[in-house]
């Protein structure tokens, strides 16, 4: 395809070239998130910032690293990851936030999806709705043996990717209320973890481009416990996940150069 960018060099979103990034790639949604991430780094040097994505590289156990942001939804992740790829990665891990669905999944717990449910547009774009959206094997275990190694509380699931924010959140006055709320009746009772927004459209772009994608989030709140009358404080601080991510990577990063 023609290439929009000022610089041809450069890919048009991410404005990263070839040889910029690492083979092995963290995705964050929020742009602020980069820098903290980079930190767990050697020698982050950074790459490029433009629109929601900023890019950093650096080094874990002497292999090339990087992290990219890719905003919210999964129209910016599924850009981000088509033009990382185009650079040269081949392994994704997404770390985000997430709401729990499930009463056992408290604020603060770490969820590592195994599938995630396509109730989002973008995926519907590289393949057909019944075609499944799953994560990697290979890094969703690295992120289980991390989550273990980390000690924190975690769970691993399907998880649930919409659109719309206030469509989870204000179903109840939406148009199309009656669709909403039953099927967010669905998914609870197939035992569906959290919700959240990109996961669905990665897993199913890294099917389309035989790459490799995990996923593991925050979970900040639980509406579903708060309608219990449970515990349900708002937790912020995404630092166990983003943890969880790097030491996935560097059990990935160990095997593979085995």
């Amino acid at each position: 395809m023609k290439n929009y960018s000022e610089d041809a060099s450069r890919l048009y979103h991410i404005q990263v070239a070839k040889g910029e990034v690492g083979r092995y790639v963290i995705l964050p949604g929020d742009p602020k998130r980069c820098v903290k991430i980079a930190q767990y780094f050697d020698d982050p040097v950074l790459v490029a910032d433009n629109r929601e994505y900023i890019t950093y590289t650096g080094t874990l156990d002497g292999e090339k690293v990087s992290v990219t942001s890719t905003g919210i939804g999964g129209p910016s992740a599924a850009i981000a990851m088509e033009e990382l790829y185009r650079c040269g990665a081949d392994t994704f891990v997404r770390i985000g936030t997430c709401g729990g669905m499930q009463p056992e999944v408290k604020s603060g717990d770490i969820v590592i999806a195994i599938g995630a449910i396509r109730m989002e547009g973008t995926s519907r774009e590289y393949a057909p709705i019944e075609f499944p959206a799953v994560a990697d094997l290979t890094v969703t275990n690295a992120l289980v043996s991390a989550a273990k190694a980390k000690g924190c509380p975690f769970h691993t699931g399907v998880v649930q990717c919409k659109d719309s924010f206030y469509g989870q959140h204000e179903p109840e006055v939406k148009p199309v209320s009656y669709e909403l709320l039953n099927k967010w009746e669905a998914w609870k009772r197939l035992g569906c973890l959290a919700s959240e927004m990109e996961s669905a459209a990665l897993f199913v772009a890294a099917s389309a481009l035989k790459v490799r994608v995990g996923s593991c989030f925050l979970v900040i709140a639980n509406q579903e416990r708060e309608k219990l009358g449970l515990e349900n404080p708002v937790v912020h601080d995404t630092d166990m996940a983003v943890q969880t991510a790097v030491e996935a990577i560097r059990e990935l990063i160990k095997k593979e150069k085995k």
